[in-house]
């Protein structure tokens, strides 16, 4: 019996060294399922490279701005087609970080995720502090989650300050109030000692306003955890501007100048279908 069930059916290259796979598992009864896995090189070569993994078959949380819930959920990915992803992009190159940010919401998951997470951290040697979980913080899920220390690095995708506008950025936390959200990322941080990082997609002339970083300041006053700004990835059809480099960086120096840690990820594989989901759009059309 074969190691890998699935299948490469594609797989794109950007001129700064990104490699995209398109992975096809054969589903019982059913239409074949589509994700994507991203194997993105460090900058510095002796630093090897960060994988990007999928946890879902499309994603139920529906962002407007993301490619990858436009096809709706079909289903989870078990633990091991998760796994798979890291033996697969480890052939593609050595890594030594990885990232639990592509297609899905992972704490949907969270069985599966766990259990192949505890394999990585044992077997394939990426140690829990180069793991990353990228959720939109359902905060019921985070609290009960923290208390068993699961062993990885938490990043909640936030994207405003504001409810009713997270409402409409973030469908599946209409309902969730941002203060909870923020609540939940301090108890991870009592409970497990690691900070939070807020993910901050940057949509230009949108959620890039001097109202936004002084609001988004005012939340986090206080709090031991750091803001990732991430300007937005072009999709094609989308309604959504990228927002300038200035732009970006006047909307980090606010944050800064008001006390809070701010980086800002700088997209790679622009030139390869970059955004979350693209690969997998375009095979589905």
């Amino acid at each position: 019996m074969p190691i890998l069930r699935g299948r490469e059916v594609d797989r794109s290259h950007a001129k700064d060294g990104t490699t995209k796979l398109l992975i096809e598992f054969p589903v019982e009864g059913g239409k074949n399922a589509l994700i994507e896995t991203v194997h993105i090189p460090s900058l510095d070569d002796a630093k090897g490279a960060t994988l990007c993994v999928s946890t879902q078959v499309g994603c139920p949380v529906a962002c407007p701005f993301c490619a990858s819930g436009r096809l709706g959920l079909e289903r989870n990915l078990s633990k091991a087609e998760i796994i798979e992803q890291y033996l697969r992009g480890r052939d593609v190159g050595p890594l030594s970080r990885s990232v639990v940010m592509g297609i899905g919401e992972p704490l949907l998951n969270q069985a599966a995720l766990v259990g192949a997470l505890k394999v990585v951290r044992e077997e394939i040697g990426i140690g829990a502090r180069k793991i990353t979980v990228s959720t939109v913080g359902f905060p019921d899920r985070l609290d009960k989650l923290g208390k068993t220390n699961p062993g990885f690095q938490l990043a909640i995708s936030l994207h405003t300050p504001f409810d009713d506008q997270r409402a409409i950025l973030v469908p599946a936390m209409a309902k969730v109030p941002v203060a909870d959200v923020l609540r939940a990322g301090d108890q991870w941080f009592q409970d497990t000692g690691r900070q939070v990082t807020y993910e901050y997609v940057v949509l230009g002339g949108l959620n890039d306003s001097r109202e936004h970083s002084e609001r988004l300041a005012a939340r986090l006053r206080g709090r031991r955890c750091t803001v990732n700004l991430i300007p937005y990835n072009p999709v094609q059809g989308d309604r959504f501007q990228r927002p300038s480099r200035d732009d970006v960086e006047e909307f980090a120096e606010e944050l800064r100048e008001a006390g809070v840690v701010t980086t800002i990820r700088w997209s790679r594989g622009l030139d390869s279908d970059a955004a979350c989901g693209q690969l997998r759009l375009h095979a589905a059309h």
